[in-house]
């Protein structure tokens, strides 16, 4: 799940809302959401403070980010802390933090390090709506990803992607 918790007191307050929401007493990753900032472990450290201690606990399992500009997403990529990062990817770079060369130069270092990448923004904010197939693909063909995540818009689209995937993974 993700967070925009930054001080200690409000990340505590959200692992205790998300596992009770959840319905279990531990999450396999908790991510901080929307970072922009190059200094956003500077911003951030009071909620990192006590996701470490959470890992340590068992609370959750992984922690990391997601990264809305290049240089949050370079931040991530230096930052021993990050565990698992949610990048934004696509063929046409559409809501990306820069065209797809650069992020894949920056998501290649994160691997080197051992992070886990989680894809989004594969259908580029709808803008490939037109070009699934294609978009799928290119995210399938990625030794980046580890996985990606689409935000279906209602369940007969989720069947079309649940049916398009195996697909075009064969292709890519």
């Amino acid at each position: 799940t993700k967070t925009h918790a930054s001080t200690e007191a409000e990340m505590r307050a959200d692992l205790d809302r998300f596992r009770r929401e959840v319905g279990t007493d531990y999450l396999d990753i908790v991510l901080l959401h929307n970072m922009q900032s190059a200094d956003w472990p500077k911003e951030k450290a009071g909620a990192m403070a006590v996701l470490s201690e959470a890992k340590d606990k068992g609370i959750i399992r992984a922690h990391g980010c997601s990264c809305h500009t290049l240089d949050a997403l370079k931040t991530a990529a230096a930052t021993d802390w990050v565990d698992v990062d949610l990048a934004r990817l696509n063929p046409i770079g559409a809501s990306m933090d820069a065209d797809p060369d650069t992020v894949i130069s920056v998501l290649r270092t994160m691997k080197q390090k051992g992070k886990g990448v989680i894809g989004m923004k594969i259908l580029g904010a709808g803008k490939l709506r037109s070009r699934v197939d294609e978009a799928l693909q290119f995210a399938l063909a990625q030794d980046v990803l580890d996985s990606f995540t689409i935000g279906a818009e209602n369940v007969a689209e989720f069947r079309d992607l649940l049916a398009r995937i195996p697909a075009a993974s064969v292709r890519a």
